[in-house]
């Protein structure tokens, strides 16, 4: 098919757009580049620098490469930064995706795949959350992504329009043939900091918050390979392909690791016994997240392959490696 993918020179959208170029679709990226890199992009995909919501680019786009299906991951995802600054992500996450929404509906493209989060769920009630748990965000990044949905869930019921929203857990790791990886700048996401301090970018890793009703006191959560998640998107695809009705689905394998779990993977796989320290709770964090990812297996048909933490950051470790390697390569060829 021929598809859309906004943000797909970021994390999760360059490694579903890689993915869907060897599936033999047809991939545009469409990217402002606030915080993915062009190399990150297929070569065999049409890269376009352009904002989601600039209607006569979007347009443009879809007009011009004939787009039947958009995948939605472009978003401002820092939770701390998104506490004290909220109008940047209501406007680039909500308002930006109803623009984005209006557009392509207006254009005739009535599949969309979206990237949603399990912060919706906040501070869950039950340990292990489905795609039926209240909705509670704590920090106005996760109730940017649930205002979204509700634009989807309400365009779906009014018209032929169809979407599936996936729900995601802690997303970490990188292709084992290293064509991409998490190379966001200013990163909080703990894997990606652990691996920084595994190579030296950082001083130390903070564990924010020691006190957390879980079995160590540190916060637990449901850690998902990139590579098994943007699978999902690809069967996700498929089954708005086939006729498939809008749905919703949580992405996680159903288990969770603590914040001490994580620093003590990493150092075992680096063999770098970096510095931890400990402070206070990081304002809009929950003490446990886990998903139910029956739904998903069930409907999708969706089986992980890389369900192991030592994978994911024995990955992620050496992503972070390469991209200091390729710095330094790009550092040599512009002087």
């Amino acid at each position: 098919m021929k598809v859309l993918v906004t943000g797909g020179a970021g994390y999760i959208g360059s490694h579903t757009s890689h993915q869907l170029v060897e599936a033999g679709h047809e991939v545009v990226v469409l990217d402002n580049l606030y915080s993915g890199f062009e190399w990150a992009v297929p070569k065999q995909a049409k890269f376009i620098k352009g904002d989601i919501a600039d209607v006569s680019v979007v347009q443009k786009v879809i007009r011009e490469n004939g787009i039947e299906v958009i995948f939605h991951f472009a978003a401002h995802v820092e939770v701390p930064e998104s506490v004290s600054d909220p109008l940047k992500y209501y406007r680039n996450n909500t308002v930006g995706s109803q623009l984005l929404l209006q557009t392509a509906f207006a254009e005739g493209v009535r599949k969309f795949i979206f990237s949603s989060t399990a912060a919706l769920y906040g501070d869950a009630k039950t340990p292990v959350v489905n795609e039926e748990s209240p909705i509670t965000p704590l920090n106005p990044y996760g109730t940017s992504k649930w205002m979204t949905e509700m634009i989807l869930r309400d365009l779906a019921k009014a018209s032929d329009f169809r979407y599936i929203a996936l729900r995601y857990f802690n997303v970490a790791g990188a292709r084992l043939d290293l064509k991409t990886g998490q190379s966001t700048p200013r990163a909080t996401h703990l894997i990606k900091v652990a691996c920084e301090a595994a190579v030296g970018k950082r001083e130390k890793v903070l564990i924010m918050g020691t006190d957390y009703p879980t079995p160590d006191g540190t916060g637990v959560r449901d850690y998902i390979h990139v590579e098994d998640l943007a699978h999902a998107h690809l069967l996700a695809l498929d089954h708005l392909a086939k006729g498939g009705g809008s749905d919703i689905f949580c992405c996680g394998y159903g288990h969770g690791y603590s914040v001490r779990d994580v620093v003590n993977t990493m150092k075992k796989v680096s063999g770098v016994n970096f510095k931890v320290e400990e402070g206070p709770r990081r304002a809009g964090d929950s003490s446990l997240i886990v998903a139910d990812s029956s739904k998903i297996k069930r409907v999708l048909g969706w089986k992980p392959q890389h369900d192991d933490l030592a994978v994911i950051c024995k990955t992620s470790f050496a992503w972070e490696r390469h991209l200091e390697t390729l710095k330094k390569a790009e550092k040599i060829l512009s002087t």
